[in-house]
């Protein structure tokens, strides 16, 4: 897959004058991915020290999420803006974007991607303190399919699921 995303094509403008391009994971992308994902994190729970947490994500990262996921990140001017992993059983894991592209199109895109390699339905746990992305998952087509706890962080979660 090398979708080219270009401002009035398909409605996928990421609203920034340089179009977004999603591709396929590449080892070479690691570093990219675990900054990106402490900047989102450490800009959506600010009382939160990722930075504390980079060693064990990317520790997650390897053992976890690179070999059972498919991946696919989206780059804008050669620099990583986002991704999203969803496993086999579709299960999305991580949606992270760039808090610079909050409110574009450049989410949809991902998590359209994601419903594409899972066919047959994504299931994602959210926090239920994190009402922007829930509200964002109930626009994609998601519902509430139950509650949880994060295992790790301890907080209340919110299971979300979408079905074609």
């Amino acid at each position: 897959m090398d979708a080219r995303v270009k401002p009035g094509h398909d409605g996928l403008d990421c609203g920034l004058s340089d179009p977004f391009h999603l591709r396929p994971y590449r080892a070479e992308d690691e570093d990219a991915a675990i900054e990106l994902w402490r900047q989102t994190w450490q800009q959506a729970y600010p009382s939160i020290d990722f930075d504390a947490r980079v060693a064990w994500w990317r520790e997650r990262w390897r053992s976890e999420l690179v070999p059972t996921a498919s991946i696919i990140v989206a780059e804008e001017a050669n620099a990583l803006i986002g991704f999203v992993t969803i496993d086999r059983g579709g299960y999305l894991d991580q949606l992270v974007v760039d808090p610079a592209h909050w409110g574009s199109k450049l989410a949809t895109a991902l998590v359209d991607e994601a419903k594409r390699l899972s066919p047959d339905g994504v299931a994602l746990l959210v926090n239920k303190d994190n009402a922007r992305a829930i509200r964002f998952y109930e626009r994609n087509g998601f519902v509430h399919s139950g509650e949880d706890v994060n295992p790790t962080s301890g907080r209340p979660v919110l299971k979300m699921a979408w079905k074609p």
